[in-house]
């Protein structure tokens, strides 16, 4: 019988913390935890102080509006993104940065006229800078009423000469971001990109500690294959600009500026045709941008989240075999920091400490802390999860890994759900997921197998790169078949009984396994590509695509469709449960249609589930629970 110690009400429920900050004095964290709010049908978030000394969490904030993304002022004051009203009444939305002092209530700090989206303080300067949305030709002082009259009574024509024109789930607005500068208590605005255009869209930057400059990630239009080309600037704070590096087909990001203003640790990868993307570690020279890779050796992609105190480490994390640990890149080479198994996010370096947020698959995130020579301290919770009764096993299948998440002491033979990860450069790990948990489903009855086939980061660049080019139904179609026969011949569950599903490339594979197996009882498919043809001209970011797969249909058009799911429709046999968010700019909706329509008209058991106002997730707490339990009574019917 299924155990319902945790479902998906339960699950919706459970705090979800997302941002922390390090205090100055190095004694407690300040978390951003999400709630479901008084109607149960959005999220908003509170503050809780986190003391290093496993103390109990103690609520910081409270109410009906969103706190989060904190950051402390080098006097110990907390600062954070909030929406609350600035005064009594006012219903306007926008983010501000606010300012919640040692003794006393939290004050406004900003009144930009279309919000604030990022912000950090100097660790050792009077410095705040924040990321704001701009209209450029509208005057500050008019802004806000000229933008609310537009969105009242338009005109609501955008008008573009180059793509993208769509991302993720909104078109590419009218307003841009800019870097704008103030002292301490948000006086002295100073606009330090005046005109910046598209260049700080997707943005990634950090400020020096002493407050004198910053060095952001600067954008423009990939003039080789159309693919923003992503350089790197250094910024004063008198608004001098210094590019520090700008390649054609280069990419830069998460720049982590050292302790002693001379160094940035950046994120780099550069595109060739033909070859798979790769990820490295780059040490720069703050002043010019000269540099090099590090840890040249390690067959990683690391991500910088900072610098040890000394300047010698840069502190990243990384995907490892199923595990995403916290590592120091330094002389003597790679130093794994936290042992054990689990993930770990949101992570912030203090004086010779780290914390973050350490999950699993069987468990959210919660805060924890760590020294430098890894010995790991578990801090109170504030997910409100119990310990939950599942057991997870890694195994392998040849070269593939995989997890097998099942209820702990379960007997008989059970169901089983193959999900297949998105990306396709992704992978699964012994890591906690929000949209897709696995412990709501061993909880209904069902054995989880989450395979890691060829694309998976973490277990080395040749298995990323064997899933790049025009080759998605080769071997890792195979990969996911070697899973599903080494799953079918455990005894603890009834391989007559197998569903395969997954999201987005998932979805993709699950579609391309309707048209050549049916060897599965059921498919459950959600955001997925199936008409490759249609999909490259309506999907966000048409040249990424051309650029991965390495064909476009207005070339070979039979070999951009060799893998494209539609062309096997005639084969497919399996009962097929579809779902899709309506603003799904990445994958549109139109691929769930088009698949629909082929199964009806082919006679299929199929069924679409639509949602109207989600994206390529689905985010909304009412129609999370509308979504599993979608999926969940075609399982019961089916399986």
């Amino acid at each position: 019988m299924p155990d319902r110690s945790i479902d998906v009400h339960q699950l919706i429920r459970l705090g979800r913390a997302e941002g922390v900050a390090s205090s100055p004095n190095g004694t407690w964290l300040a978390v951003a935890v999400s709630r479901l709010d008084a109607k149960g049908a959005k999220y908003v978030s509170d503050l809780w102080r986190v003391g290093l000394d496993g103390s109990a969490p103690i609520q910081l904030t409270r109410g009906d509006w969103s706190d989060g993304s904190p950051s402390f002022r080098r006097d110990g004051a907390l600062g954070f993104l909030s929406d609350r009203p600035r005064k009594a009444g006012d219903d306007d939305e926008r983010a501000q940065v606010w300012l919640l002092p040692a003794q006393g209530e939290p004050r406004p700090l900003t009144d930009e006229p279309l919000g604030v989206s990022g912000f950090a303080f100097a660790r050792g300067a009077d410095r705040l800078v924040c990321v704001v949305p701009l209209v450029p030709g509208v005057a500050l002082d008019a802004m806000r009423e000229a933008e609310k009259d537009r969105k009242e009574n338009g005109p609501s024509v955008l008008r573009y000469d180059r793509m993208p024109v769509r991302f993720w789930d909104h078109w590419i607005p009218r307003s841009e971001p800019h870097l704008v500068a103030f002292d301490g208590e948000g006086a002295g605005r100073v606009d330090l990109t005046p005109e910046p255009g598209d260049a700080l869209r997707d943005l990634s930057w950090d400020l020096a500690e002493d407050g004198g400059f910053l060095v952001s990630s600067w954008t423009r239009h990939g003039a080789v294959d159309r693919i923003p080309d992503v350089g790197l600037v250094r910024i004063d704070l008198d608004g001098t600009r210094t590019v520090l590096r700008d390649e054609p087909r280069a990419s830069y990001g998460s720049p982590r500026i050292s302790p002693d203003g001379q160094w940035v640790a950046v994120e780099r990868d550069v595109r060739r045709d033909g070859v798979c993307v790769s990820q490295q570690l780059w040490r720069l020279d703050a002043r010019d941008g000269s540099g090099a890779a590090l840890a040249t050796g390690w067959d990683r992609w690391p991500h910088p989240v900072g610098w040890t105190r000394d300047g010698q480490g840069v502190v990243v994390t990384a995907d490892d075999e199923g595990d995403v640990p916290v590592f120091v890149v330094e002389a003597g080479g790679v130093r794994r920091l936290t042992p054990g198994p689990g993930s770990h996010a949101a992570v912030v370096v203090g004086d010779g400490t780290i914390a973050g947020l350490k999950h699993s698959l069987r468990h959210p995130p919660e805060p924890f802390a760590a020294d430098l020579s890894g010995h790991v301290t578990a801090l109170g919770q504030v997910s409100g999860c119990p310990e939950l009764p599942f057991t997870v096993e890694r195994q392998a299948a040849g070269d593939v890994a995989y997890f097998v998440v099942r209820r702990a002491g379960s007997t008989g033979r059970e169901p089983v759900l193959l999900w297949i990860h998105g990306g396709p450069i992704g992978a699964w790990g012994d890591g906690w997921s929000w949209r897709w948990c696995a412990l709501v489903a061993a909880a209904a009855g069902y054995t989880v197998v989450l395979p890691n086939p060829r694309g998976s980061i973490g277990y080395g660049q040749a298995f990323v790169a064997g899933i790049w080019g025009n080759v998605w139904g080769e071997q890792c179609y195979r990969d996911v078949m070697a899973v599903a026969d080494a799953v079918a011949g455990r005894d603890d569950v009834d391989p007559a009984r197998m569903c395969a599903m997954g999201g987005s490339f998932g979805g993709y594979m699950t579609n391309w396994i309707g048209g050549q197996t049916d060897r599965f009882t059921c498919l459950v498919t959600h955001a997925a590509l199936f008409d490759l043809n249609a999909f490259y001209g309506v999907t966000d970011l048409p040249a990424w695509w051309s650029f991965q797969a390495g064909t476009q249909p207005y070339g070979d058009r039979d070999e951009h469709e060799r893998y494209s799911p539609h062309r096997f429709v005639t084969d497919w046999k399996s009962p097929t449960l579809i779902l899709h968010g309506e603003k799904d700019y990445r994958v549109p909706v139109g691929e769930a249609l088009a698949l629909f329509e082929a199964l009806q008209l082919h006679g299929v058991d199929s069924e679409l589930a639509v949602f109207s106002d989600e994206n390529h997730w689905i985010l909304k707490p009412r129609n999370i629970i509308a979504w599993y339990e979608t999926v969940e009574t075609f399982l019961a019917r089916k399986l």
